[in-house]
């Protein structure tokens, strides 16, 4: 890796953790248990947005943080203020222990995941694998659910619209926001507005202007310039029909542009249009001629806004520029892009500018995955939307909920028990495999003990319900692909970092490779998770050792 594979925010460090992770370290090493070799694992208990399916997203925001951890003096220095009473020998420890001490096992960024499989997995020293859980789940869990987001909307939508993120000025913080952007991009989005993660990412940069643009112009005269410059040679037989005087004289170099705009207004019937609404049309596209895009709702979205769009797009296209299209970011979309889209395609066909059915229709206003599964039932011609705070928000599932828990200690595997079963953990470290049927498609998840069991292609394979042993099946796999594997081995990478544009490909890839019941927005069917027999034996033995047995009396 790159000597600079560091952090990139400043605010991720040993530091970013919760007290009790630092107590804890102090009371194992005041225990003298400090070195004991460990094992902890994160997952989630329950998919995100009432779905089936999760994608797991923030490992390379991990890896950097496990490569570069370590603690300063002066971040010792301040952890001595809040436990005065902690021996110096504790903090000379601390002085010692970096990443390099653990090891790191992971299921690849941007894989389809399932609860209870082990995102992560952490190897060593008890007290240094205790210290980096909080700052691990943090860099996973809004990154999981934000990828898992995108990707829903990136299926209500459909693969062939355009989805832009929007949400930066509706996210959590500047920190939210980024990672927003970045994180929906992997997820299924096409391009953001957010021009911090354009640079920092590599990520596409779009947008356009506000209503705050169409209100700050009143009249023609505000304009400085009139002027713009051809974009091909023109001549009088490329004056469109019917017409065959359209505008001012003209040069080759040059065309008064705001004659030409209002000759087409005339030419075209829209001379009732709002003309200030008009007028800011012509600034913008004289700033953007091959890039204009225009917001129509300011006033009235069919009787203005697309009317004075045509006016500005058929003198962009008679000076061969193509404009872009509208934006709705108002009312009822499904009826105003239809109604738009056949506005547009009539004065196209009519006064042939066959470009401009090219005029794609943008709709923005608070759009979520509900939505676009209701303009798909009512009929749209929408072909790009524009999504912010239903997005980077998360507002229907604010959290993802991942966890991180002690599994195996000096060898010995460890079990948490609760009345609530979906609560119990899974003890030992874990592989896991994907079995796949005879259409290609995985079936069931298999979790079973590191380097004990692998199962066998065309093999007949028991799977047992992890927490109920009377829910078994037999699985004939065609396929399996093991999940988990190493990335960080005591200081050194053992695989290599994909980059963003690689995951977001893979992303795509790995979302085909689940049955559409399981993505499907009402009544998903849950994937199956299972254990092999060795684990749920373990698992059975651990429950009879561990749980009390109460009396009766």
């Amino acid at each position: 890796m790159p000597e600079d594979y560091k952090c990139r925010n400043t605010l991720v460090d040993s530091l970013l953790t919760d007290l009790y992770q630092i107590t804890m370290a102090y009371a194992y090493w005041k225990n003298g248990c400090a070195h004991k070799h460990s094992v902890f694992e994160a997952f989630f208990r329950k998919n995100p947005f009432k779905g089936e399916f999760t994608i797991f997203a923030g490992l390379d925001e991990v890896m950097r943080f496990i490569s570069d951890f370590k603690f300063t003096k002066e971040q010792l220095d301040f952890l001595k203020t809040l436990l005065p009473h902690a021996e110096d020998e504790f903090f000379e420890y601390l002085s010692t222990v970096s990443g390099k001490d653990l090891s790191i096992y992971a299921i690849d960024e941007g894989t389809i995941v399932f609860p209870r499989l082990p995102l992560i997995r952490v190897e060593g020293p008890l007290a240094v694998a205790q210290l980096v859980e909080t700052t691990i789940l943090n860099l996973i869990n809004f990154p999981s659910l934000i990828t898992t987001n995108a990707a829903r909307l990136r299926l209500a939508a459909g693969a062939d619209k355009t989805l832009l993120e929007f949400g930066l000025r509706r996210a959590q913080g500047p920190d939210g926001a980024c990672s927003a952007s970045k994180y929906s991009y992997l997820g299924g989005f096409d391009a953001t507005s957010n021009v911090q993660v354009a640079k920092l990412d590599g990520i596409k940069c779009s947008g356009t202007h506000a209503h705050s643009f169409i209100l700050a112009y009143s009249c023609v005269d505000e304009l400085k310039t009139r002027k713009m410059k051809p974009k091909v040679k023109l001549s009088e037989e490329k004056l469109p029909s019917p017409s065959s005087s359209l505008g001012s004289p003209c040069k080759e170099d040059e065309v008064d542009f705001v004659d030409l705009v209002f000759s087409m207004r005339e030419k075209l019937g829209f001379e009732h249009t709002n003309t200030s609404e008009l007028v800011a049309f012509i600034a913008y596209a004289q700033a953007f001629p091959d890039g204009f895009l225009a917001l129509v709702d300011t006033y009235n979205t069919l009787t203005s806004g697309v009317p004075n769009y045509l006016c500005v797009a058929c003198a962009l296209s008679f000076l061969g520029y193509q404009p872009i299209g509208v934006r709705l970011d108002s009312g009822d979309l499904a009826y105003l892009s239809k109604a738009s889209r056949a506005l547009i395609d009539n004065i196209a066909d009519k006064f042939d500018f066959p470009k401009l059915r090219l005029s794609k229709i943008v709709a923005s206003n608070d759009i979520s995955e509900e939505v676009l599964h209701s303009l798909n039932g009512q009929g749209h011609a929408i072909d790009v939307f524009g999504i912010g705070t239903k997005l980077v928000t998360c507002s229907g599932q604010p959290a993802l909920g991942c966890v991180y828990k002690l599994v195996e200690i000096e060898g010995k595997p460890r079990i948490k028990l609760s009345q609530v079963r979906s609560k119990m953990t899974l003890p030992c470290s874990k592989q896991v495999y994907r079995l796949c049927g005879k259409k290609g498609t995985a079936v069931l998840d298999l979790m079973g003990v590191e380097d004990k069991e692998f199962p066998k292609v065309g093999g007949q394979t028991l799977c047992i319900h992890p927490t109920d042993e009377t829910r078994r099946v037999y699985v004939c796999p065609t396929e399996i692909v093991k999940l988990v594997s190493p990335y960080w081995i005591k200081g050194e990478f053992v695989k290599k970092m994909p980059t963003l544009a690689e995951l977001k490909s893979y992303v795509a890839s790995n979302i085909k490779l689940i049955r559409e019941d399981h993505k499907r927005p009402l009544n998903p069917t849950p994937y199956k998770v299972s254990v092999s027999v060795e684990l749920h034996g373990i698992i059975r033995d651990l429950w009879i050792q561990e749980s009390p047995v109460s009396t009766l009396e």
